[in-house]
Order: C-alpha cells, then structure tokens, then sequence
C-alpha cells in the first residue's frame, strides 16, 4: 500500500465534495461571492442600489452548513477520528470550496500525518504535495524510502516504528531543508561503512531521534554527527552503544553544540565535569558489562552440604557441573 493510496482514502472519508461540503447547488451561492457572476447570475451581497440579495431557496448559509458539520450527533458530524487539522478542512470545503476542488486540494496541505494505515512504499504520488512542510508516517510498514518521491519543501520527516534498516535511498536525494529526522524503533545496525548521517546529506538537520536500533558503533557515529553544525536536539537511548558507561559524557564532550541528548537537557555544570572526555577514547569500547543477581535455586545440591571424604577412601568421587546460559 503507498502514501498516495492512503492519502486518497483518508480525503474521501472526509466528503470534501459531498454536502455540506464541496461546490454543490447547496454552496453554490457561496463560491459565487468569490468569483462573482457566472452565467448571468450576480453574488451574495448586495447590489448597486444597496438592497442584499434573497438567498436562493435550494441554498444553505455558510454558517448552517458549518454548524452541520460540527454537531457530533448529526449524520454530517465529524467521522471518527477526526483530528482539528481534518475538521480544519472540512470548514474550508464549506468556507472556500474552491480551494479543495479537484487538483487544488494538493496545494493547501502543509503537513500530512498518515500513522498506522499499513503503508509500505513512499511513491512519486507524494510529489504533487508542493507546499507540504510535515510528513509524519509513524507505525507503517516502511523498509525503503527513496528520497526522489520527497517533496522538496519538507522540513520534518518522521518514521519511528517501521522496518527501516539502510539509509542509501533516503540519502540519494535528500531534501535540502529538512530539520528533523525521526528514524527511532525501526532497524538500523551498525558499524555502517557509508557516512549517512553527516552534513553532506542533512546540512539543516537540528532534531535528530534514532533511539531503540540496533546501533554499536559510539565512535564512528560521533564523527559523523560532528559535522552537523546544527545539530540540537540528540535521541540515542535504546541502542547498544548507549550501555557504554562513558557513553553520556562522551557524547557530551563531542559535540558542544548540543542543547539535549535523550530527552534530557546538557546544562554548563555537565559540560564542566565532562570536559576533556572526548580525547580519552580509550575509555569507548566496544563492550557492556552486566551484573545478573540470583535469588534462589532450587533442586541443586549444595557442595556445602556434602560431607569431606577422608584420603585413603576408596569410595567413588561425584562431582557435579552447571552451565547458566542468560540469553538477551
């Protein structure tokens, strides 16, 4: 299933061009007011002489029609889950039909969020969003995207919770602008040999999340976010490299511009007492130490108990072995 499909089906659930909504004879008079006379017929207002024109019987005020669609009990009521931006819409349908109209309806939209419809591909069908700033495609089913079906405006693009596991075709096109990229709960590994995230391919990035990957690689990862010279806003936590006890101040030292790392604000008190830490990367490596408490076994014998055999006995010796496998 692609964005376009599912961008298409969410449109139609909100009747743009079904009453109240859209150019029918119901709003006829109102799209009139703004183009003015068509076919012979004048606009809503009032004539030269200054006496306000009947309003055709077969039409609706714009005001009962937006009371129509914001009466929860009514069959015109918004659907189910309707967020502010979609009722947002539906007034403009009612308000400016002319606007949501065919083609043009793709010029309005600024932000689009389309999260848990089973999306898998990010098609060429997102191009025709020109203005569109905001594109939020949270729990899908996205393993690729190819940067080319990007509209070039956008300034956040967020895809935690897909399957995401190569930057390759995201950064083949990137869009220049982009501030934000939300790569959290999906696939990612590393060591990775190709530099993706540098300032090459997202020279206005200030937000950054790729919390809860599969990320190892603390010192190759720092060389690449040090190049982004706007980087604010850090999400590691999750990832493995985030269980190196140094990790925190590490990336503390590296990269002084950084406002917040993990949610949590870097304050002048942490910066002084990670100074210098940066240069020690001896103290980065590549391993995470556990410490695994045992309450209580039971039906193991206890060596303890077993009574000390004398030297010249002959009696067999039994010893026992055991093997803890803890599996993460």
């Amino acid at each position: 299933r692609s964005v376009s499909a599912a961008f298409r089906e969410h449109v139609r659930r909100l009747g743009l061009q079904n009453f109240p909504c859209g150019l029918g004879s119901w709003n006829k008079s109102r799209f009139n007011a703004r183009t003015g006379s068509r076919g012979g017929r004048p606009g809503l207002g009032k004539d030269p002489a200054g006496q306000e024109e009947a309003m055709p019987l077969d039409e609706e005020s714009p005001e009962a029609l937006i009371e129509l669609l914001r009466d929860r009990h009514g069959p015109w009521g918004p659907p189910p889950d309707c967020s502010p931006h979609d009722q947002q819409l539906r007034e403009m349908a009612v308000l400016n039909p002319e606007l949501v109209h065919g083609s043009n309806i793709f010029q309005i939209f600024r932000s689009l969020r389309i999260v848990g419809k089973g999306v898998e591909e990010v098609d060429e069908g997102l191009l025709q969003l020109q203005q569109l700033e905001e594109l939020i495609l949270s729990a899908n089913r996205i393993s690729r995207i190819t940067s080319a079906n990007l509209p070039r405006t956008l300034k956040i693009l967020e895809l935690c919770c897909n399957t995401v596991d190569d930057l390759q075709d995201l950064c083949a096109q990137p869009p220049p602008e982009l501030q934000h990229l939300g790569l959290g709960y999906n696939r990612l590994c590393g060591p990775s040999p190709d530099n993706y995230l540098t300032a090459h391919f997202w020279p206005n990035l200030v937000s950054l999340d790729l919390s809860f990957n599969n990320l190892t690689d603390l010192l190759g990862l720092v060389s690449q976010l040090s190049t982004l010279q706007k980087l604010r806003i850090l999400v590691l936590q999750g990832n493995p490299l985030a269980l190196i006890p140094a990790y925190r101040g590490f990336l503390v030292d590296s990269l002084p511009k950084l406002s917040v790392l993990d949610d949590i604000p870097i304050g002048p008190d942490e910066r002084r007492q990670f100074h210098g830490l940066a240069r020690q990367t001896e103290l980065i490596r590549s391993e995470a130490r556990v410490v695994v408490s045992i309450g209580e076994i039971k039906g193991v014998p206890d060596p303890s108990a077993c009574q000390q055999l004398e030297v010249s006995s002959e009696a067999p010796v039994i010893t026992y072995s055991y093997c803890v496998t803890y599996e993460f």
